[in-house]
């Protein structure tokens, strides 16, 4: 367990709709926009559904009601505590569909910009320091070199960009996983925020991982109102991991014109977290295109993102962003482009000595008994072939390789030189196959 898994304060809930910082009209047209999109009638279930405290909820009702939005049906619910029941009015009826066809967007309340921003400080990656322990206990999978964790451990501590390059194959993406792996703690992600009357939505399951222990009871009235404010979600520190697909326009707002509402981008979304930029070189932008995308947020730690009015704001930028590429750094960047860059560290493969650690891992994970006559063949016979250039992702390659030939031929899990021999020519494209 990290040291700092419980020092991320969370988000007060708020006390009064004043305190809530969102334009009274908004609010009211998302209570009656919710009652009416999810047939809602007790002041407990709408405040679970707009995530705000009953108080804070009945507050906005109350409002609501002045309008002649709402009115009190005049029951009492017995099975729910005695509560009054509230209906829309012909004209919250009206007012509901007119607010729906300018934003669609119903739910839990926006956080304000600014709110938000409160937040990502107490909670910002920059406040982590990891220690060799922890990067080491996330990393124990891997057989790394005595000095990369020596080079990494700081880079991570520090909060700023990373570019790791070398070969191909040598577990830049492993070493990525295992940098969130190390990060442990707990963050609060706003399911969305609000700026300038607009509604861009941050939380993402495909993102963010909600921490078990807060998941709700639907039975249960009390919830966790009492604890943080629950328009945030707490979650496991983000990762974003994109490849080849990534693009500049991925880095914008998305808008979606039928429901009027903004998703937030994935630099956004993995704010606290780490965002990490897989097989750079790759993208159909240049390399240098899309780091030259990145120099404001990493040098200012701010954003600046766009809205379909063309009005431009600033938000935080609060993410390790790790770049990974199996080309040279000076190949595909200016100097300056570089400099910005905080850490360069260097993942070349493996020596013989870590090659044959990692095989006997990967053996005994696999079940795969070892056999020393194949180890010198592929040792002495084969890696002479290549120039003795060992990769992490070899051992896994040529077991998996002789596993599947053990079972399509029906015989017990074993390794010879002749099944590495036919597992080694799957490795590799000779050069004379090549067509033009």
């Amino acid at each position: 367990m990290n040291v700092q898994a419980s020092s991320v304060m969370a988000p007060p809930a708020p006390r009064s709709l004043e305190a809530m910082q969102l334009p009274m009209a908004m609010m009211r047209d998302i209570l009656i926009k919710t009652m009416f999109r999810m047939n809602l009638d007790l002041v407990s279930d709408i405040s679970r559904a707009v995530c705000l405290p009953v108080p804070v909820t009945q507050e906005l009702v109350d409002m609501a009601r002045s309008q002649l939005l709402l009115e009190a049906t005049g029951t009492l619910n017995a099975n729910s505590g005695n509560e009054m029941g509230y209906q829309l009015t012909d004209a919250g009826r009206a007012r509901a569909l007119d607010a729906a066809s300018q934003s669609e967007y119903y739910g839990a309340m926006p956080v304000p910009l600014d709110i938000y921003r409160q937040q990502i400080e107490r909670q910002s990656i920059r406040n982590i320091q990891i220690t060799r322990d922890q990067l080491q206990t996330a990393m124990g999978h891997l057989v790394l070199p005595d000095d990369l964790l020596s080079n990494l451990g700081p880079a991570v501590s520090a909060g700023r960009s990373i570019l790791m390059y070398g070969p191909p194959g040598n577990g830049k993406s492993s070493i990525s996983n295992g940098i969130r792996d190390a990060l442990g703690d707990k963050i609060y992600v706003p399911r969305a925020i609000e700026y300038s009357g607009q509604v861009i939505t941050v939380y993402d399951p495909i993102v963010h991982s909600a921490a078990e222990d807060d998941v709700d009871d639907p039975n249960s009235l009390r919830r966790t109102s009492g604890r943080f404010d629950t328009r945030y979600v707490r979650c496991e520190r983000p990762t974003v991991i994109t490849g080849g697909e990534l693009s500049l326009s991925m880095l914008d707002l998305v808008y979606n014109p039928t429901a009027r509402t903004y998703q937030a981008p994935l630099q956004l979304k993995s704010t606290g977290g780490i965002f990490i930029v897989d097989d750079l070189g790759r993208q159909a932008e240049p390399p240098q295109t899309l780091v030259n995308r990145w120099i404001v947020p990493l040098e200012e730690n701010k954003d600046i993102l766009a809205l379909q009015s063309g009005e431009k704001f600033e938000v935080p930028f609060d993410t390790l962003v790790v770049f990974s590429t199996n080309f040279h750094p000076n190949a595909i960047f200016d100097k300056a482009a570089l400099r910005r860059i905080f850490y360069k560290i260097k993942i070349d493969g493996p020596n013989q000595e870590d090659f044959l650690k990692i095989f006997a891992m990967v053996a005994r994970k696999r079940k795969m008994p070892l056999d020393e006559d194949t180890l010198v063949h592929l040792l002495n016979v084969r890696y002479p072939e290549i120039e003795n250039v060992y990769a992490n992702y070899q051992p896994i390659f040529l077991i998996d390789q002789m596993i599947s030939i053990c079972e399509f031929e029906g015989i017990p899990y074993q390794m010879s030189p002749d099944l590495v021999d036919r597992a080694w020519a799957n490795m590799f494209v000779r050069e004379e196959e090549i067509i033009h």
